[in-house]
């Protein structure tokens, strides 16, 4: 079945339009079918607002997908089949699909998981993956900070609340990013407390956007309400 389309995940950056690859550019261009994440209440994603600078919209076929928020297995599933057999519907009929994203496409991504149910369900698609700057990459240079040098050791973290696990994280690496911060931000600034590194962190939202903000007086943080698109760096 030569005929079949290939499903693209399509990494368009952290949030400023112009750190896009070429490749993803000419892809955006060349493939019929865009996907995207379809968020609530309207709000455009980062991946799709970076898009419509680069297409008209008007001659793609535009995929809004929805995206199960709840551990509910039997609504994970149900939801997952039906997103994983609207984008094969298209790829079936010949056409490459390419599915939108912020950051990197391979880096907690959903097109991750699109990807995985793609293959198991139809294994004859071919999944192409295109790299993307990600928020890590794009934080190391807004910030001027080396994420690692020479033989030191880097960890990509998704925060959470275990207070121990945090600090271990912090103890066993030169230089750590924590995704996901802005749920548990009190108790990572007690880690780094207790540590004696509250002045070694920064905090990134919605890095390189032009909503992006940047606290290196994590102290500020205490108690306030952060957006989801916000990571720390720790560096010793």
């Amino acid at each position: 079945m030569s005929n079949i389309g290939t499903l693209y995940g399509l990494g368009v950056g952290p949030g400023d339009p112009e750190l896009i690859t070429v490749k993803a550019f000419r892809l955006l261009k060349e493939c019929p079918v865009i996907a995207y994440p379809r968020k609530k209440r309207g709000a455009k994603s980062y991946a799709l607002a970076i898009t419509e600078l680069y297409v008209n919209t008007e001659q793609k076929e535009m995929m809004g997908l929805t995206f199960p928020m709840t551990r509910d297995k039997d609504a994970l599933e149900m939801q997952w089949t039906k997103t994983v057999e609207s984008v094969w519907a298209h790829l079936v009929q010949g056409k490459d699909v390419a599915f939108v994203t912020e950051g990197d496409p391979m880096i907690y991504s959903t097109y991750i998981h699109l990807m995985r149910l793609m293959n198991e369900r139809h294994p004859e698609v071919k999944a192409v993956s295109i790299p993307g700057i990600s928020s890590i990459n794009a934080s190391a240079s807004r910030l001027g900070i080396p994420l690692a040098d020479g033989d030191e050791q880097i960890a990509i973290v998704p925060a959470m609340d275990d207070y121990d696990k945090m600090r271990k994280a912090i103890e066993e690496h030169d230089c750590v990013v924590f995704i996901k911060v802005a749920k548990v931000i009190d108790l990572m600034l007690s880690v780094l407390r207790d540590l004696g590194f509250v002045n070694k962190a920064s905090v990134l939202t919605k890095v390189t956007s032009s909503e992006e903000e940047i606290w290196r007086n994590v102290e500020e943080l205490q108690g306030r309400e952060l957006e989801y698109l916000t990571l720390m760096v720790v560096r010793k």
